[in-house]
This record gives structure tokens, sequence and C-alpha cells, in this order.
């Protein structure tokens, strides 16, 4: 017997779920899979949602791209194939390859980081921490690895409760990758 949490149903939810629902489909034109799932329970929903505010904080110093390039980095690193595919296509969308993506120095430096993150937190480089530092007050470095932490735990949630890859995603999967 397979595992996996299912998904809730708007025509059975509570007025609180519906709530979620309605304001998810308002603000972003659906809602995704992982969050149908986390709305067994609002305040887990609410957690997670959380995502967005520090997305937002992050773009705000180092852009739309480079934190796609960063949230990329670290879902692959995770093997998360809900959220690897799902910034896949944000990339793809937006005319980059994300298999072979022309990058700047600093998006360079953030998909490292990414990437270790996801490997072994435990052994960053120390040539990625004096290069961040450079490059980013303390404000700016406590956002990025907040957001990292909360990009890691979604991954862990959607791979850990088997979450299935929405439909709108799995032309954007890497070629020989199913669920």
């Amino acid at each position: 017997m397979s595992f996996q949490i299912p998904m809730t149903s708007y025509d059975s939810a509570n007025e609180t779920v519906r709530s979620r629902y309605d304001d998810q489909i308002t603000k972003h034109g659906r809602i995704t899979n992982m969050k149908r799932t986390l709305l067994h329970n609002v305040k887990a929903f609410d957690v997670f949602m959380e995502w967005y505010p520090l997305a937002d904080l992050c773009k705000a110093f180092i852009g739309d791209r480079a934190l796609s390039l960063y949230a990329y980095a670290i879902s692959e690193g995770n093997r998360c194939l809900v959220c690897g595919t799902f910034f896949r296509k944000i990339l793809i969308d937006a005319g980059d390859d994300p298999d072979n993506p022309v990058l700047s120095e600093e998006e360079n430096l953030l998909m490292e980081l990414g990437f270790s993150i996801a490997e072994d937190p435990h052994n960053i480089d120390p040539e990625i921490y004096a290069q961040l530092k450079e490059r980013y007050n303390d404000e700016q470095l406590t956002l990025l690895f907040a957001f990292a932490g909360i990009m890691a735990a979604t991954n862990l949630f959607n791979t850990a409760a088997k979450v299935p890859l929405d439909e709108v995603l799995y032309e954007y999967r890497k070629t020989g990758v199913t669920d």
C-alpha cells in the first residue's frame, strides 16, 4: 500500500478552509496540490504561506530571477519533484534553460549556496561564506538563510507527504523524471 496524504476538497471543506482556497485562487489563479494537502490543518497552511513574505523580502535585494534560481538549486539539491519542477517552469517560462543557465556572479553564488545547503549544510565551502559576507549585510544574510529553511521545509513536506505533481507542471519535468 502506498502512502499519500490526500488533498482536501473545497466542496467538503469548512468555511475557514474555503476562505484559504478562495484567497489562493484570487492571488494565484489556482490552488496547488501542496496547498490543498496542507489545508488539512489551517495553522500548518498559514505557516507555509510565510514563504511568500520571505520571498518578497529576498527579491527586494536579489531580484526575481536570482530568487528563482536559488529556490531551484535548493529544491533540486533536495530532490523535490514538486518544487524543482515548479521552479523549472518559472525559469523556462522566462526564457531560461534551468539545466544550463547563463548566470551572473551573484546568481552563481546563490545557486552554489542553494545546492550546498541542500547537500550538506554542515560543510558549506568557506569561500561561499566569504563571498556572501562581501555581498550582503547581516539582515540580508538572515533572510537568505531563513528563505532556504522554509524552502527546504516545503521540499520536505512535498516529498515526505507524497504530494502529487500538479498537472500544470507535467510538461516541465526533467526528461526521464516521473512521479
